[in-house]
């Protein structure tokens, strides 16, 4: 979607794939077939960019800094993109600077460590959620545990630090796409609810049912910490709301699926602000095109089906915008995401769902639907 935004702009995206049917491989101008790992495909193609930008984080940090050292334009950086990879570094840095962040401990494996998530529980209560502090995504990695012998079976189980969290009683969810030049100029987009199952996002509604007020404040929170990550191109900031406040749980130093329904539902989309921002270039208006837009991601069915092969029934959902991303299909994948904007908050999400739905999408155990929308 980078890459399509890229090239509206005249401008031609190179790819690096560590296998030539890589989703990205379709729409890239040019493709490098390596891994993010190896030192030298990694400078290979960083020859080939004017500037090097990234999808996911789960890249060496090390030797992306190595890559920066030697000459190569890499937007973000390490140090930001370390706040995305480590948990433990993200939730440290942020609580340094006096951001709202859940209660926490950071904690090293071997003698001691159970001993010091009990210590935590003590103060906070249990249950507590316990997080690996590096190599989790879509709710992997994190675990609610109830006593002392779920903490230990976690920790058995989880090489490296992990970091302790207080369990918060959730009243909403949201995420605040922030977009920034090297300069420090800086747009965000509206904030927006999310609803989650699992840990993993399943829709997206704009501006959601919190109020403006706090939608504000989340907006003012999410550019707060984007500046204070230093982060160049688009940066995602999840936060919770409970009980009247807001903490941040998760950044994503990168376009983000909460930040999907831009496409169709901002003046400028994320993608192609991620792209003027990475080649510091003015960055476009991020305001809402409609009063209402709702966003529901696309994940594989038990069957597995492909929902390319049922396109027509999507597409037939009045105001459905498909974009499926050309992963291949398997069951609990995300595959793509339909979005549809108007006036009318539960018609534009039924309206969302309904497509989904007809494109093989499983509706997760106690997520609520629509009136109307059927299973």
């Amino acid at each position: 979607m980078a890459g399509e935004a890229a090239s509206a702009l005249g401008l031609s995206m190179a790819v690096l794939a560590e296998r030539p049917d890589d989703a990205a491989c379709a729409v890239a101008a040019e493709v490098v077939l390596g891994s993010p790992f190896v030192a030298a495909d990694l400078r290979t193609f960083a020859a080939r960019c004017d500037v090097v930008t990234f999808d996911h984080e789960q890249v060496d940090l090390g030797l992306v800094a190595q890559v920066a050292a030697e000459g190569a334009v890499v937007r973000p950086g390490a140090d930001t993109l370390e706040l995305a990879v480590d948990k433990a570094r993200m939730r440290t840095v942020l609580d340094e600077a006096g951001v709202p962040v859940p209660a926490y401990r950071v904690v090293d494996q071997g003698p001691g460590a159970l001993e010091a998530v009990e210590a935590f529980a003590a103060t906070h209560g249990w249950p507590v959620m316990v997080k690996a502090a590096r190599g989790g995504y879509d709710g992997k990695g994190v675990w609610p545990v109830a006593d002392r012998d779920a903490a230990a079976a976690v920790l058995a189980g989880v090489a490296g630090q992990v970091v302790v969290e207080e369990l918060v009683a959730l009243d909403a969810e949201l995420a605040v796409m922030v977009a920034r030049r090297p300069s420090g100029a800086a747009a965000a987009w509206p904030a927006v609810e999310t609803a989650q199952v699992g840990g993993v996002c399943r829709e997206v509604f704009v501006p959601g049912r919190l109020s403006a007020d706090v939608l504000d404040a989340a907006s003012a929170l999410g550019q707060k910490v984007a500046e204070i990550a230093g982060g160049v191109g688009v940066m995602a900031v999840e936060l919770f709301w409970s009980g009247g406040r807001l903490l941040v749980n998760e950044v994503a130093t990168r376009p983000h699926n909460s930040g999907h329904w831009t496409m169709e539902g901002a003046v400028t989309s994320q993608f192609e602000n991620h792209v003027r921002a990475v080649l510091d270039l003015p960055l476009g208006s991020t305001a809402a095109q409609h009063s209402q837009v709702a966003s529901v991601n696309i994940f594989g069915g038990a069957e597995g089906a492909d929902p390319a092969l049922l396109l027509a029934r999507g597409l037939a959902v009045e105001g459905a915008h498909v974009h499926l991303y050309g992963k291949h299909a398997r069951p609990g994948r995300k595959l793509g995401h339909v979005t549809v904007c108007g006036d009318e908050a539960e018609v534009v999400r039924a309206r969302a769902w309904s497509a989904a739905i007809g494109l093989g999408t499983p509706v997760p155990d106690g997520m609520e639907l629509p009136a109307g929308v059927q299973r």
